[in-house]
């Protein structure tokens, strides 16, 4: 058991954690950041143009789908095997293998694609444990640290994420060698630059993981509760099993649905593909369950203690709240992807140094570093003067809002590159400083309230199922992609006069303004918890 803090005083391994965070985001988001344009120029160039750029956005949201879906994974592994900081160790070995494998697999899809693989595994299952691992470090004493750390803790990840953005992605601004042979055309990467786009970001998920393993004497470590007769899913199944008398089994009846929903979603994999159908399946049986579970948990109440009822009924409170950030998360990811494939139709500024439209990715992380300390410095503070309480969720409804405001900007230029205009790329900052001050206020917000909310051995579960609000937002993605291919649904939005980029980004951007007047509603019955441990 590592040190305890001294009262009221910032708890000293904590300079270990952000250190591994600020490594890994740049290891991760280097390689994020330049996967896109990978793909399209290098990986996928047998295919043409249109069906490349197409493909390469949907091997891009299913990767970051499955970076969102394995938190399920490691925060069981977390909460029920090997507690938070073995959980995050192993797996960042895990991680290390994927990121090697990609600079090692540059000509090879199979390679590239079962790193991608590893990688999802490695970065998804650390997340829901290492902002958890956070918290842990922290007790009532000291709990009001913990929205600075929290806040600190994201600006390292930002400070990673922005100098890998800066200098990861001209390491693929080389034209590779095209040789074409017939029909058939293939690519030769006689160059190393594809190598070290990947490998960098490899070295530094070795630095993250030796940073981590350096403060292992140090850390507050909460033990795994590996055979607790009243784990969450338990609570949840015998509420959902035990008999109520005259009264029936309703919510039974509703998770069973959610069963039959699940099946029907599988059986869209050849509309979907096999990752996103899975992920659909899942999606509609948690939400079917969880509606069953709430309508009759209190027939758990006796067979398990009131506190351990008390956590679920508080985890799927908090779960709503989830499901309705997920229409930010949709319009986030794209940034990467979408917002990317707009860049590269755009005109670079000519400055040395900036070879991609790839590197204006650079522009969120800047961002967030300078709003984070902004608002808690000088906005927050000055509204809280004028009377106004800046509540987490209010924080958070804003942020969706403003990324819908930020959607509604790039549909603005797309219209204009559809008209025939070139634009220069830099046009991008205004809805880049839209998206990021919804990203502060809903992301910052979002990882210090969804560990406040969660009783202690759910923090782990409460974790996982905010990293999978992510993967539902890239479903809907994919979801809409899937949806526009159609020749109706295609053919209709050209009789509007849009392309399909420009429709597709207004429908997000009413995506979440829906969202956002939904969450608001739902935000002023919700009433928050204190879950922090005590002293």
């Amino acid at each position: 058991m590592a040190n305890e803090a001294k009262a009221g005083k910032l708890p000293p391994q904590i300079p270990f954690i952000i250190g591994n965070e600020a490594a890994e985001r740049f290891s991760f988001y280097g390689m994020r950041n330049v996967l896109t344009n990978f793909l399209v120029g290098y990986l996928l160039i047998d295919l043409a143009e249109p069906e490349r750029q197409a493909a390469a956005k949907e091997v891009f949201h299913v990767f970051v789908m499955g970076v969102y879906f394995f938190p399920l994974l490691g925060g069981w592994l977390s909460d029920r095997l090997l507690g938070k900081y073995r959980t995050i160790l192993y797996l960042s070995l895990v991680y290390c293998v994927g990121q090697a494998l990609l600079a090692l697999s540059v000509e090879s899809k199979t390679g590239f694609f079962a790193g991608l693989f590893l990688i999802a595994l490695g970065s998804g299952g650390i997340k829901p444990c290492v902002s958890a691992f956070v918290g842990d470090q922290f007790d009532q004493s000291n709990k009001h640290l913990a929205k600075l750390v929290f806040d600190a803790f994201y600006w390292i990840i930002n400070f990673g994420s922005f100098f890998a953005s800066l200098l990861i992605p001209p390491l693929l601004a080389k034209e590779p060698t095209v040789i074409t042979l017939g029909e058939a055309t293939r690519v030769t990467l006689d160059t190393p630059l594809p190598r070290a786009a990947f490998g960098v970001p490899a070295v530094l998920m070795v630095v993250a993981t030796v940073i981590l393993w350096a403060g292992r004497r140090r850390y507050v470590n909460v033990p795994p509760t590996a055979s607790d007769p009243h784990a969450f899913s338990k609570v949840c199944l015998t509420a959902l099993t035990r008999p109520g008398g005259s009264a029936g089994q309703p919510g039974l009846a509703l998770a069973r649905l959610g069963g039959v929903g699940a099946l029907a979603a599988l059986g869209l994999f050849p509309w979907l593909g096999a990752v996103a159908a899975i992920c659909l399946a899942l999606t509609v049986f948690l939400v079917f369950a969880g509606g069953g579970v709430w309508l009759q948990l209190d027939r758990a109440r006796g067979h398990h203690p009131d506190e351990d009822v008390d956590g679920v009924r508080a985890v799927l409170r908090v779960l709503v709240i989830f499901a309705l950030v997920t229409p930010f998360w949709s319009l986030f990811d794209q940034k990467a992807s979408t917002w990317i494939l707009q860049g590269n139709a755009m005109t670079l500024p000519g400055w040395g140094w900036f070879k991609s439209a790839a590197q204006m990715q650079a522009l969120n992380p800047l961002l967030v570093m300078l709003l984070i300390p902004f608002n808690n410095v000088a906005l927050y503070p000055a509204l809280k003067a004028l009377g106004v309480e800046v509540t987490p969720l209010r924080r958070m409804g804003m942020g969706i809002a403003f990324s819908g405001l930020a959607w509604v900007a790039v549909a603005a230029l797309q219209l204009v590159l559809d008209g025939g205009e070139k634009l220069p790329v830099l046009w991008q900052a205004l809805p880049y400083a839209l998206l990021t001050f919804g990203e502060v206020l809903v992301s910052a917000t979002g990882l210090e309230f969804a560990y406040s909310q969660a009783p202690a051995k759910l923090k782990g579960v409460l974790m996982s199922f905010w990293s999978l609000s992510v993967t539902v937002g890239n479903l809907w993605v994919l979801l809409v992609n899937a949806t526009v291919k159609s020749e109706t649904v295609s053919a209709a939005i050209g009789r509007a006069g849009f392309g399909v980029m420009a429709f597709q980004m207004f429908f997000f951007a009413g995506f979440a303004f829906v969202a956002a007047a939904a969450f608001a509603v739902y935000a002023r019955r919700y009433v928050v918890a204190d879950y922090y441990r005590k002293a």
